[in-house]
């Protein structure tokens, strides 16, 4: 029997969401398995549900879309997911529909999928002047009732937190619960069950006594009080925030420019501003507060509108009230290529805010103080969320520290994040007190416009706050890093090991065999998934033959394959201390793919002619097979180079390719490349079983990382010249967007106050400028002016060559009209992507549809974007946190220079640790000490009186001064700072700056003489 089904498929339609009605044809069958063993029709072999449940549940589309957390509690067992329910949530949440397919996936869980809708006993025809969601609800409910009359020896029970569903429900026979109710019911075996439940899906009556507590917890800035029983409806309370404007007025002011859509950015340095791009005000917008930012959080999309221009507002010009330093270690974790990129991204991004995770959030509103009226930014205020983007993986963090509420009932608390761009988050629980020294995760379900908190849910624990494990867990939640195992599917792509170049890939026509060439690799120390190596040989015309080596992982990895997709959606390896987290699994990262010394490897490599002047004559691209002659450290290549003594053939073909790399980037540099710093931070790591840093420095850079760096770009610059030539509209391309003037304000104020003048026209012109930004009187002046303009920079991005017009794929950083990323594919997805595009060019294999097809490779390189954003935000959280680890337990002065000057404190950089963070020269808001009130008199020497000094903020030459005139600091001043561990509200520790005087620093920490 042929039947239509209409369902509602949110699209995406300019800025602003809508639905539209899809109607699909299908026929109904009678042989639809109900998956019981207790029926007499369903075959073994799917039979998937167990016979001795203590109950079938079947869900309605709500509770899948809203219960995830509670559906994966290992108690929630044997559940019916109908094909109504699982095609709804497809449409409507991808994010869950992968958590409920997996969940359908997994044979512990026995979660059944019940095609209803094929089924001639189970479909339901919409009625007269029925709406799709309620013709859904009742097909939902007719299925339960199926399942009810089909197997009378189960209990059969419908899960919906909808109440006249579950009204509709008992009048029809079926036995409905909310999930709430069917935890409490299981509260014996599975007492944390309850915890789990979204709030937002529990009716008021059965929410408000917690709500009252977490109420009361709230207004005495305690943990939270009494049970479950206990207090009685909450009150009613006046309205914190304006009511957020319908969808259709904010479309319509959207259209009409009234109002202004964008993603909403908090700053990571002050979490009562945030910013909102807008090409129709030309800038980006400034929130500032929370009544302002109205219950958006961070990445929402939301809708502003702009204040009239008597009430804009400039950024804070003080250091927030709360916690201390802690600040971006800067380390990019990897090794890559030095792309010139920056890491600031404009006004939304951090003032030393790092990964923020272990820094104490202000407890109140961003400090506002008088501004110039050119200070002053276009601000706004949100009036609506179209798209929330709150976090499916929940946010890391621990309760607020209280009296742990007495009893076993239910209690409200708050939960503190640990990215302090996040408020603190309302949630209820029966596990207070034993939560109370744990890392735990949880989900936000909604924020109600009376509530200073959005309210959430319990999802799980991570261990014991302050333990590298638990911390190192927390900061790879928090950046979205895929930890989990792969799939079996995965495994069954790898060939099997031991694994060796076979006579059939020697014979291939399209391999050419280059294993008589000296071909060498030069990695960092201990790198074992080896991408590329190199070799040099001259020729008989007396020019030079390079090779740049690259692993060949295409030729393992197949489009289509499970393996491919995993590495698709993991798309990046991430590095953190001592630890790799690998995009593919170890079999080939380690050994298949990686060319290790000593054995035979197969390669996709790029051949050039020299001159002995590096001049290009011409390159060639080719697959190989190569013979590493030797897998050498960076220090093991520059001690050979150094060696006059060594004149083996690796040795004198590192020489030959040192040399030819400072002509190369002697070249790049002349057409404006910018030579930038961060400060990369290494640790040395005890051999106990904890691995605990037992020291930290800067890492320290070779004539050999330049080499590697100088012959990668080369390659990629080569690569992507020759797809982009081939397939000018579906090549995956490298860009760095040239900064907008705005965001070298910082820098040029700076600059300019310390009597440095920097052109900013060009990268060309920023480069001799920077060249000669020296202090006689500071050998580390100009790596600092250096650090300072890497922050001006945009982040480099992914694109599809289609996007864009030519002119603008270009590589700000590099100076290069082109660029691509084909060096790294063991590490980089972007990489095997560029791999497959010469491969198709050189006729050796096709074209992949994914490539060929636009939205694919959109797709494709906007998952690239985020997934190396968050590589590097893990990797830096991860130095952060070992350099806490490092300090903790001692005290360390050291020297510093002061970054930029605030109304009541320094940001300051500690050169030998890599950190940066905040100095208070007044008392912080509850500060004991360590970095608050005493901080200008111990700069004085002691001389200063106690007492709350009043400074004087000069912010066009970059100075803060004392009210009395005895204390003056200025950008890029010399200070010694005292560096210690301090215990912060919400259970953060965090790394706490004060300002000794100069001469308590041991000269073995000076830094630049």
């Amino acid at each position: 029997m042929l039947k239509q089904k209409t369902f509602v498929k949110k699209t995406k339609g300019g800025n602003v969401t809508k639905a539209r009605a899809v109607v699909r044809e299908h026929y109904l069958r009678d042989d639809i398995w109900s998956g019981s063993p207790l029926d007499p029709d369903c075959p073994p072999e799917s039979a998937k549900l167990a016979a001795d449940a203590g109950a079938y549940l079947v869900i309605d589309t709500n509770v899948a879309l809203h219960q995830m957390d509670f559906l994966e509690h290992p108690a929630v067992t044997d559940v019916v997911v109908t094909k109504t329910v699982l095609e709804e949530v497809e449409h409507r949440n991808r994010a869950c529909f992968q958590r409920l397919r997996a969940l359908t996936q997994s044979d512990s869980k026995r979660f059944f999928v019940f095609s209803n809708e094929h089924c001639r006993a189970t479909y339901v025809e919409a009625a007269p002047g029925e709406g799709p969601n309620d013709r859904n609800d009742r097909a939902i409910r007719v299925v339960a009732k199926w399942y009810k009359d089909r197997l009378p020896g189960v209990r059969v029970l419908l899960l919906t937190s909808d109440a006249a569903n579950r009204a509709a429900a008992a009048a029809e026979g079926v036995e409905a619960l909310a999930p709430a109710a069917y935890a409490a019911l299981r509260a014996g075996d599975a007492p944390g069950l309850g915890d789990l439940v979204a709030r937002a899906e529990v009716e008021d009556d059965e929410l408000a006594p917690a709500k009252a507590s977490t109420s009361a917890a709230a207004a005495a800035g305690g943990a939270g009080g009494g049970g479950g029983g206990a207090g009685g409806r909450a009150p009613k309370r006046k309205k914190l925030f304006e009511q957020h404007r319908p969808a259709a007025e904010i479309a319509a002011g959207v259209a009409a420019g009234r109002l202004h859509q964008g993603p909403l950015r908090v700053s990571r340095f002050n979490p009562f501003e945030g910013w909102v791009s807008s090409a129709s005000v030309g800038d980006d917008i400034l929130i500032s507060g929370r009544a302002d930012m109205n219950r958006a959080l961070d990445g929402d999309i939301v809708a502003v509108e702009l204040l009239p221009e008597d009430q804009w507002r400039a950024p804070s010009r003080v250091l927030p009230g709360g916690g201390g330093g802690g600040g971006d270690a800067g380390a990019d974790g990897g090794e890559g290529e030095g792309e010139g990129e920056g890491e600031g991204g404009g006004e939304g991004g951090g003032e030393g805010g790092g990964a923020g995770l272990f820094q104490v959030a202000p407890g109140g509103e961003a400090l506002m103080e008088d501004a110039p009226a050119g200070a002053r930014r276009p601000t706004g205020r949100v009036v609506g969320v179209p798209r929330r983007n709150w976090r499916a993986r929940g946010y890391c963090g621990a309760l607020k520290p209280g009296e742990p509420p007495a009893g076993g009932g239910v209690a409200g608390v708050l939960f503190v994040p640990v990215d302090r761009r996040f408020p603190m988050i309302r949630i209820t629980t029966r596990q207070a007190a034993a939560l109370m020294s744990q890392r735990i995760v949880v989900a936000v379900d909604g924020w109600d416009s009376d509530s200073a908190y959005p309210h959430g849910h319990y999802v799980r624990s991570l261990g014991e706050i302050g333990t590298k494990d638990t911390e190192t867990e927390v900061l790879l939640i928090e950046n979205d890093i895929n930890t989990a195992p792969f799939a079996p599917a995965v495994y069954e792509c790898v060939p099997e090991q031991p694994w060796e170049v076979a006579a059939a890939d020697l014979a291939d026509p399209n391999r050419e065999d280059l294993r008589h060439l000296p071909v060498c690799s030069v990695d960092p120390p201990g790198c074992r998934d080896i991408d590329d190596a190199l070799h040099v040989r001259e020729l008989p015309n007396g020019n030079l033959e390079v090779g740049v080596h690259i692993a060949d992982v295409t030729h393992f990895l197949k489009p289509g394959t499970p393996m491919d997709d995993e590495a698709a959606a993991r798309a990046t390896t991430t590095y953190l201390v001592g630890r790799r987290i690998d995009m593919l699994p170890k079999a080939l990262t380690e050994d298949i793919c990686s060319l290790r010394g000593g054995v035979e490897r197969l390669t996709f490599s790029v051949l050039w002619e020299l001159t002995p002047d590096a001049e290009v004559l011409s390159v060639r691209f080719t697959k190989a097979a190569i013979l590493s002659r030797a897998a050498l450290s960076y220090a093991e290549a520059q001690a050979r180079i150094d060696d006059a003594a060594q004149t083996d053939e690796v040795t004198r073909g590192l020489r030959h390719l040192n040399a030819l790399a400072k002509k190369l980037r002697a070249g790049r540099i002349s057409r404006g490349a910018l030579q930038l710093a961060s400060p990369e931070v290494k640790f040395e790591l005890g051999d106990d079983g904890d691995h605990d840093p037992i020291d930290v420095g800067v890492y320290q850079l070779r004539e050999t990382n330049q080499m590697v760096e100088e012959f990668m770009l080369l390659a990629n610059v080569a690569v992507a010249e020759a797809i982009v030539g081939a397939y000018p509209s579906c090549s995956l391309l490298r860009r760095h967007q040239t900064p907008e003037p705005r965001m070298f304000e910082p820098l040029l104020r700076a600059a300019a106050a310390a009597g440095i003048a920097l052109d900013v026209s060009s990268s060309k012109a920023l480069a001799g400028s920077l060249d000669g930004a020296v202090r006689g009187d500071d050998p580390y002046f100009n790596t600092l002016v250096r650090i300072m303009a890497t922050r001006c920079m945009t982040q480099a991005t992914y694109f599809g060559s289609g996007d864009v017009a030519p002119s603008e794929y270009r590589h700000y950083g590099l100076a290069s009209p082109i660029y691509t990323h084909f060096t790294s594919p063991i590490r980089r997805y972007a990489d095997v992507v560029v791999h497959r595009l010469l491969s198709a060019l050189l006729g050796l294999s096709p074209l992949p549809a994914s490539v060929r097809d636009r939205e694919a490779l959109r797709g494709c390189s906007d998952n690239l974007n985020v997934r190396h954003r968050n590589a590097q935000m893990a990797g830096r959280a991860s130095v952060e946190l070992h350099t806490l680890i490092f300090f903790r337990g001692r005290e360390v002065v050291a020297d510093a220079r002061v970054t930029k000057v605030r109304a009541n404190g320094l940001i300051v950089f500690v050169p030998r640790y890599g950190i940066e963070g905040s100095v208070y020269l007044t008392p912080k808001e509850g500060a004991g000490g360590g970095g608050g009130g005493g901080a200008a008199a111990a700069a004085a020497g002691g001389q200063q009186q106690q007492q709350q000094q009043q400074f004087i903020l000069d912010e066009e030459r970059q100075v803060v001064t004392s009210a009395d005139g005895r204390l003056r600091f200025a950008v890029f001043d010399r200070c010694a700072v005292r560096i210690a561990v301090e215990e912060g509200a919400g259970q953060r520790r965090h790394l706490a700056l004060s300002l000794v005087p100069r001469e308590r620093l041991p000269a073995s920490e000076v830094v630049g003489g």
